[in-house]
C-alpha cells in the first residue's frame, strides 16, 4: 500500500501534524498508521470492504459519502469534511474527529466509544442511539443535532453547544457539561445521574422526567426551564438561576440550594424535604402542597410566596 509511514507512540505528530499527550487515548501501544487517498478509500468500499482501521484521512474531502457500517477504529480523520454523509453504524471508536465537518451526517446508532470528538461540528447531525461513552466533544457544536436514546456517560462535554439539541432518554451518567449550552434542548427521560452542570446554560431546556440525582449545577442557569417530575435527590444547585422555572412534582430533597434564585418558581407538589434553602430567594415562588419538612430556611426571602397551606407568606 503506498504512503505507509509509521506514527511517533501512538498518535504522533506525522498523524496529526502535532504532539499527543499520552493521556488522550488509554491505549498507548505503537500502531501504524497508513495513508489512503478519498479515491481509493470509495473504491474499496463499493468492492464490499468495510475495514478501514488506522489510516490517515486528516482533512479528507467525505462531503455526502456513504460508509454505512463501515470501521475506523483508530483512524485519523482530524479536519475531514464528512457533511451530510451516511455513516449509520460506522465505527469511529478511538478515532481522531478533531475539528470534523460532520453537520447534517446521519451516525445513526454509531460507535464513537472514546472519540476525539474536539471542537467538531456535527449541528443538525442525527446521532440516535449512537453510543459516545468516554468521547470528548470538547467545545463540538451539536446545535439541533438528534442524540436520542444515545449512549453520552463519562464523556468530556465542556462548552459544547447543544442548542435545541434533542437528548430524550439520553445516558449521560457522569458526563462533564460544565459550561456547555443546552438551551432550548430536550431532555425528557434523559438520565444525568451524577453529571457535571457547573455555570451549564439551560434556558427553556426540556427537563421533565429527567434524573438529576447527585448532580452538580452549581450557577446554573435554568431560568424558564421545565423540571415537572425530575429527580434531584442530592443534587447541588448552589446559586443555580430557577427563575421562573417549573419544577411541579419534582424531588429535591437531600439537596443543596444555598442562594439560588427561585423567584416565580413553580414547586407544587415538589419534594423539598431536607434540603438546604439559606440565602434562596423563592419571592413570588409557588409552594402549594409542597413537602418542606426540615428545610433549611434562614435568611431566604419568600415575600410574596404562595406556602403549602396555600396562604401567602407572612413574614
Amino acid at each position: 500500500m503506498k504512503g505507509v509511514h509509521s506514527n511517533q507512540g501512538r498518535w504522533g505528530s506525522n498523524a496529526w501534524g502535532r504532539s499527543q499527550s499520552p493521556g488522550d487515548f488509554e491505549n498507548t501501544m505503537i500502531v501504524t498508521m497508513k495513508s489512503i487517498t478519498v479515491q481509493e478509500l470509495l473504491t474499496r468500499y463499493e468492492e464490499g470492504e468495510r475495514r478501514f482501521g488506522d489510516i490517515d484521512l486528516g482533512r479528507a474531502d467525505l462531503v455526502g459519502v456513504n460508509l454505512q457500517g463501515a470501521e475506523f477504529r483508530r483512524a485519523n480523520l482530524a479536519g475531514s469534511n464528512l457533511q451530510g454523509a451516511q455513516l449509520q453504524g460506522i465505527n469511529f471508536r478511538e478515532a481522531n474527529l478533531l475539528g470534523a465537518n460532520l453537520r447534517d451526517a446521519n451516525l445513526q446508532e454509531a460507535n464513537c466509544i472514546g472519540s476525539q470528538l474536539t471542537r467538531a461540528d456535527l449541528s443538525g447531525a442525527n446521532l440516535n442511539g449512537a453510543n459516545l461513552r468516554g468521547a470528548k466533544p470538547i467545545e463540538a457544536i451539536l446545535e439541533g443535532a438528534d442524540l436520542s436514546e444515545a449512549s453520552i456517560n463519562e464523556a468530556d462535554l465542556t462548552k459544547a453547544n447543544l442548542t435545541r439539541a434533542i437528548l430524550k432518554e439520553a445516558n449521560l451518567i457522569r458526563s462533564n457539561l460544565n459550561r456547555a449550552c443546552l438551551h432550548a434542548a430536550v431532555l425528557e427521560w434523559a438520565n444525568l445521574t451524577i453529571c457535571v452542570l457547573n455555570e451549564a446554560d439551560l434556558t427553556q431546556a426540556n427537563l421533565m422526567k429527567t434524573s438529576l440525582n447527585s448532580a452538580s449545577l452549581t450557577r446554573a442557569d435554568l431560568t424558564g426551564a421545565d423540571l415537572s417530575f425530575a429527580k434531584l435527590s442530592g443534587a447541588n444547585l448552589t446559586q443555580a438561576n430557577l427563575t421562573d422555572a417549573q419544577l411541579r412534582a419534582a424531588n429535591i430533597s437531600w439537596a443543596t440550594l444555598r442562594g439560588a434564585n427561585l423567584s416565580s418558581a413553580s414547586m407544587y407538589r415538589t419534594n423539598l424535604n431536607w434540603s438546604n434553602l439559606s440565602g434562596a430567594n423563592l419571592t413570588k415562588a409557588v409552594l402549594m402542597s409542597a413537602r418542606i419538612s426540615n428545610v433549611n430556611f434562614r435568611n431566604a426571602q419568600l415575600q410574596g410566596a404562595m406556602m403549602p397551606d396555600g396562604s401567602a407568606y407572612q413574614g
